[in-house]
Parts: structure tokens; C-alpha cells; sequence
């Protein structure tokens, strides 16, 4: 079959939630893919973050595989024996008591509010139905009903109604708004440390450290999505490392938590907050399934021994210095933190989503988010051999004055 048979398939028979570009990839290896006929392309999306491994990384394969021969599933209707320890290690590694498991990233959105709104209650002694949320104006954190409630993109909402009540939104990165929107019954403020889906939007320095300390002062929670930026997408450890004493209450996690393999997301946080789910209360079929526990373990693993944090932080500011050396009519602004960038275009560009195609035919891929903003997410495993080679594609495309 060729492209366009692949393209027509989807097309046909495929709901379209999506408007991808119309490259078919068929394989891939590290920060390499290759299409239907073989053509060669240098992934610059990385699965929206959740390739930060790379494809098919060899250890997290071999992982997989070992743990597909002996047992998948289980239900958490039994215990099995890959659970309890990517729990202890994913505790460990990053300072907090307790793990709960879930699959995609919406789900442990979902379960962040869930406990925020039961700590509420039975914690802060919020009255019975009255539990508010604080969240922020251009957020991305899922797509289900509750989530949509909260978003500030008209289109998320449209022919969804009605929302879900409870929520409050201000304006990223202003303390001064959060201030005013808690009240006796805020029992938490949930935000992205830098807002990827958003158009790579990072906020001013300290802004993460007066978020958390305004969350001890009134009794809030404080909930981190870094489901897109965690894990060295930015450069560090998580992304709230760049402020000083700004660790979250609950973190959430998912992506590159299944090393590019499989969805595992989850949530982490204090003992005193977990305490009040209970038995029943919340769930998955698959979540914390071993399968999904094997490979979040040897995805951690590798994270660790192979330094790909360190790397995001180096190869992202050799990305972005070569960026900003391009002379373009339509660049507008160069932001983003390790490899989490974003290139803003002018409103005259005409757009994101022409440069992304123009990228993908000289093989480059990425995406356009919000209109007008290229995001670069490579794997963190990217070289400055690789990186030049894209930027010459990149520089090409940028510079030219015809589009």
C-alpha cells in the first residue's frame, strides 16, 4: 500500500479529531522515523513529549518483552509483582510517599481533582459540595468533560455542555489573580509549570515558588501537571525545579512515564493527602497493570543512567542558540526550557501549520500548536550531529520570503 491508501483508509473509516500531516510513519529508532516508502525523517514532536526515550529504545524494548512473556495483566482485583516496586522507586526518586496508578494522562488529571476535592472535605472541612478548584486562562490538561469545564479554548467546550461545575480561572502567571480567587472553599490550584499545549508559554522566575507558598498559607493544594513537562523534558528533573521550594503537593505524571511503549500516568503525593482514597473509591482495569509497571521501571531507569536530563539541558540550549540564529521575516519569539521549544511566528506568517508541512517534505517533523507556533520536542537522546542536520532543514524553511 502506498501514502495515499494509508491517508484514504483513515479518512474514511477514521473519526477526525485530529488533522495530522500527511506523512505515515511505519518505523522508527532513537530520534529517527521512516514512512510507508521508506523515506527518512528526523522526529521533532516525540509523541507530544511521551517519546522523550526515543523509539523503540533497545533496554525499555527488552523490558517489555521479558515482561509480555510472563504476565500482562491482572486486574487490581489481585496484587501482581512489578507494582509495588515501581512504586517504592518512583517515590524515592522523586520525594513523595504514595503512588496511584492510571493509564493517559486525562485519567490522572481526573484523579488529581478527585483527591484534591475528598482532601478537601475531610481535611480542610470544606462543606459538603461547595469544594472549588482554582485552575489558569490557556491550560491544556485533557479533553473528558470535567476537564473541558475548565478550559479557556472555546472549541474544547462547543456541543459539550453542560460543564462541570466548581471551578475558577485567573490568568497564568499572575499571583496577584490567584490571590483573589481563593476563598474558604479553594481546595486546590491545579497549572502546567510551562504551558506546552498552551504554545510553550513559560512564566516569570519565582512565579511557581509564590504559587506553592500562597498554597501553605490558605491550606490549598498545590497540583503540578507535568505530564508534558516532566520526566527532563525541560531540562531538569521536573520543570518546577526551576523555582526554588515550589514542589507540588501532588504531581502528575504520564507520557514519558511509559518510555514511548505504553500509556502509564499516575499521581504522587503525601501520605496524609492519599490517605483519603479508599477502597473503591477510584480506579482502573489497567491501571498500575504490570506490563505498565515493568516498563515505567526500566523507563525510569534509563532516564537516570543514560543523564537524559542533563542532556535536555544541553542539547536544548545548543537547539535554541542555533534557532536564534536564524534571520526570518516571520519568527516573532524563541522560547522554551531544555528541549520543550517554541517558535512563534508572526501573525502576517500565515500560520504554523504551512511550515510544519514545508518541514515534513524536507524531513523534519513537528507541529503546530495554537496557531501559530512550531514546537520543537525531540527526544532528549539528540545529538548536536542531529540537531544540525535539522536545523539546516529548519533554516531553509524559516528563511524563505515566498511562503
Amino acid at each position: 500500500m502506498k501514502t495515499n491508501d494509508f491517508i484514504q483508509l483513515e479518512d474514511t473509516y477514521l473519526a477526525h479529531n485530529y488533522h495530522p500531516l500527511d506523512v505515515v510513519i511505519s518505523r522508527g529508532k532513537g530520534v529517527w522515523v521512516w514512512d510507508s516508502e521508506g523515506k527518512k525523517y528526523l522526529d521533532c514532536l516525540g509523541g507530544y513529549s511521551a517519546l522523550s526515550h526515543g523509539h523503540v529504545h533497545k533496554k525499555i524494548l527488552a523490558a517489555a518483552v521479558s515482561q509480555m512473556k510472563r504476565l500482562t495483566l491482572t486486574g487490581r482485583a489481585f496484587r501482581n509483582d512489578q507494582l509495588g516496586l515501581l512504586s517504592k522507586e518512583i517515590c524515592q526518586a522523586f520525594g513523595y510517599d504514595m503512588f496511584l496508578p492510571m493509564n493517559s494522562g486525562a485519567e490522572a488529571v481526573e484523579t488529581a481533582l478527585k483527591v484534591a476535592r475528598k482532601w478537601g472535605y475531610e481535611k480542610k472541612k470544606v462543606e459538603n459540595g461547595k469544594a472549588e478548584i482554582v485552575a489558569v486562562s490557556n491550560n491544556f490538561h485533557g479533553r473528558t468533560i470535567t476537564i473541558i469545564s475548565f478550559s479557556t479554548e472555546k472549541q474544547y467546550q462547543e456541543g459539550f455542555t453542560p460543564l462541570t461545575a466548581g471551578f475558577r480561572i485567573v490568568p497564568f502567571d499572575n499571583i496577584d489573580a490567584l490571590k483573589k480567587a481563593i476563598t474558604k472553599n479553594t481546595v486546590a490550584i491545579l497549572l502546567e509549570p510551562i504551558q506546552a499545549e498552551g504554545g510553550i508559554i513559560v512564566p516569570k522566575n519565582g512565579y511557581l515558588t509564590k504559587v506553592a507558598q500562597l498554597c501553605r498559607d490558605n491550606n490549598v493544594l498545590f497540583l503540578a501537571d507535568e505530564i508534558q513537562t516532566g520526566l527532563g523534558r525541560t531540562g531538569k528533573l521536573f520543570a518546577y525545579e526551576y523555582d526554588e521550594n515550589a514542589k507540588p503537593d501532588i504531581l502528575i505524571l504520564g507520557k514519558a512515564l511509559g518510555g514511548g511503549f505504553y500509556p502509564v500516568s499516575g499521581i504522587l503525593t503525601k501520605k496524609s493527602v492519599m490517605e483519603v482514597i479508599r477502597w473503591g473509591d477510584h480506579g482502573s482495569t489497567f491501571g498500575g497493570n504490570p506490563l505498565a509497571a515493568a516498563i515505567a521501571r526500566a523507563s525510569l531507569k534509563v532516564l537516570i543512567e543514560e543523564k537524559l536530563v542533563e542532556n535536555s539541558q544541553k542539547m536544548g540550549q545548543y537547539f535554541m542558540e542555533k534557532l536564534k540564529t536564524i534571520h526570518s521575516p516571520w519568527i516573532k519569539d524563541i522560547r522554551g526550557k531544555g528541549l520543550l521549544i517554541g517558535v512563534e511566528l508572526t501573525e502576517n506568517s500565515g500560520g504554523a501549520r504551512k511550515f510544519c508541512e514545508l518541514l515534513a517534505k524536507e524531513g523534519v517533523l513537528c507541529k503546530e500548536t495554537h496557531d501559530f507556533v512550531i514546537r520543537f520536542a525531540p527526544a532528549l537522546l539528540i545529538t548536536k550531529k542531529e540537531i544540525d542536520w535539522a536545523m539546516s532543514k529548519i533554516k531553509k524553511v524559516l528563511e524563505r520570503s515566498d511562503i
